[in-house]
């Protein structure tokens, strides 16, 4: 499962370096990708990517399901296997570890931003106007700039096949095709205490690989924090890479080596 305005491509690369003896599914989430939109008046929320893999599930009639999830998805990965600790099997979480943990003035001030804002997108849609269009090369160096530089420029690609539509009144132009209601979207408000219970409850064989160039998009003490409840799970395992937040997708032979040799532990031929 992907990132906060990715899409099923984020794994183009490092899906064929994964072990042959088992299937994958990878699905662009609600509002990314190839994906139907949430309706008008409705708002992201993460947990709803929670309740979505409890969707999959039961849409395939899979008591038990392996996560493989980067960014937002390795958040909520987390997020899962704590609250259904006995349907995950095994649990892989790219980059980011858990829940970001933020002070009371940065949760008030954005909640209050985002609901405004979202409903200045709603509005955008209701009037039916197309996104503003880009040349192609336009769209790899938004997609690129956009992302802090953490997809390289070559690797865009695989992203913007399921992200761009060509423009209906620009020839040879594109739009990002995603909701830009994404942006507003409303996050998890957690306490430290609420994710140090969480990472208790993670009973399954869990991998967490951290990315070196990439921030921690919260204090580090909260991390180590978490690391270390995490750590008391017997089937625990950490490990570092040198890359950016999208290495998976930049430089898959980084991580495939790790994630495989944990996937054969978890699940032999």
């Amino acid at each position: 499962m992907h990132g906060w305005q990715d899409n099923a491509g984020t794994f183009d690369t490092l899906a064929p370096l994964l072990p042959n003896h088992m299937s994958f599914l990878s699905i662009d989430a609600p509002g990314h990708g190839l994906s139907s939109w949430l309706p008008k008046g409705v708002m992201y929320h993460s947990i709803d990517y929670v309740q979505l893999v409890l969707r999959i599930m039961e849409e395939h009639n899979w008591d038990k399901v392996s996560i493989l999830g980067h960014s937002m998805s390795s958040i909520n990965g987390f997020v899962f296997s704590a609250l259904f600790p006995e349907k995950v099997d095994m649990f892989i979480g790219l980059d980011i570890l858990k829940p970001p943990i933020r002070n009371a003035n940065q949760i008030v001030n954005a909640l209050s931003e985002r609901l405004e804002n979202s409903l200045k997108l709603e509005r955008r849609l209701r009037s039916g106007s197309e996104p503003p269009a880009y040349d192609w090369d336009q769209l790899v160096e938004r997609l690129h700039q956009g992302s802090n530089k953490s997809v390289d420029m070559e690797a865009c690609k695989y992203l913007l096949q399921r992200n761009c539509k060509p423009s209906s009144h620009e020839p040879h132009k594109y739009y990002f095709s995603r909701d830009n209601r994404l942006k507003t979207s409303q996050f998890y408000t957690l306490s430290l205490e609420i994710v140090l219970e969480m990472a208790a409850r993670i009973k399954a064989p869990h991998l967490f690989i951290k990315a070196l160039q990439a921030p921690y998009y919260e204090n580090k003490k909260y991390y180590d924090a978490t690391l270390e409840v995490l750590r008391k799970n017997p089937q625990f395992e950490f490990h570092e890479v040198e890359g950016t937040h999208h290495v998976h997708l930049n430089e898959p032979e980084k991580v495939a080596h790790i994630i495989n040799s944990f996937i054969n532990k978890c699940r032999p031929l």
